[in-house]
């Protein structure tokens, strides 16, 4: 007899043949319905970002316990890592010039735990470190980010730099991980806590988009007249959209390997 296949194999079976376009479709159906599944099991939608804050911290709590117990920064990306400082220190200036709150002071924990793992990757696992795997050219996302912000900025009442700034670090953090995703393509094989580091960033930004849409549509984009007017507001939510859509796809390959005998891989 042939053996019964699991459901959830099957249906990852059925998704992979499908073309990208289904897929593509299917990735906005299940995000739609995650939305209206939020909506209706959270009352207050700002613990949402509060859940992405943890779920973030999470993931850096298991990039520590590598770096610290195994003893290696293998898959890590240097790059990704030094982004990501970038846009939080930007992001902590501008927080302590134009609206200083609880999130700052989690900013500030999470630019020092980021800085540390920066020293341990140049400093003290630098053996271990895939230098000619992490070959993405930080220019290309930094300049264009800059550029946009000087375009497309908040319209507050704000100092025109602190405005630049603030723009800059949104564009900034929703490529970030773009250099870590690079990474794991040339080396093919993801290795485990890397792999459940960048997943907890695509569940936390998930959460951190699903505030953003759901915030809106509780405020009947009245939100968005809060942010300023232009093309800013829109430019807010476009990008927890990208961020979200790039770990998409790794986060379906992530899941998918949980439910495998195989190990995680990246698919061509």
């Amino acid at each position: 007899m042939r053996t019964q296949k699991r459901p959830i194999h099957a249906v990852s079976m059925w998704v992979r043949r499908q073309p990208p376009k289904v897929k593509a479709f299917l990735a906005v159906v299940s995000g739609m319905a995650a939305l209206v599944l939020l909506r209706v099991i959270v009352n207050d939608h700002d613990n949402l970002f509060v859940a992405a804050e943890a779920v973030h911290s999470i993931g850096i709590s298991v990039l520590i316990y590598k770096l610290t117990k195994e003893k290696t920064c293998a898959g890590l990306s240097l790059k990704s890592q030094e982004l990501t400082a970038i846009f939080l220190a930007v992001r902590l200036y501008c927080s302590f010039v134009m609206e200083y709150d609880i999130h700052t002071l989690l900013d500030l924990a999470t630019l020092a735990t980021t800085l540390w793992v920066i020293y341990m990757i140049r400093f003290k696992l630098k053996s271990s470190y895939m230098e000619d795997k992490d070959n993405f050219v930080i220019y290309y996302v930094v300049v264009p980010c800059a550029v946009l912000a000087l375009c497309i900025h908040p319209t507050t009442s704000h100092n025109l730099l602190n405005r630049i700034s603030w723009a800059f670090c949104v564009y900034l953090e929703a490529v970030s991980v773009l250099p870590q995703l690079r990474v794991m393509q040339n080396t093919k094989i993801v290795e485990p806590f890397t792999a459940h580091y960048v997943f907890a960033l695509g569940v936390a930004r998930f959460l951190s988009c699903a505030h953003w849409v759901l915030q809106v549509l509780d405020s009947r984009g009245r939100l968005l007249v809060a942010l300023g007017y232009g093309l800013w507001p829109s430019m807010v939510l476009i990008s927890e959209i990208v961020q979200t859509f790039i770990l998409a796809d790794f986060c379906y390959y992530y899941i998918k390997s949980l439910f495998s005998v195989y190990p995680l891989g990246w698919s061509k």
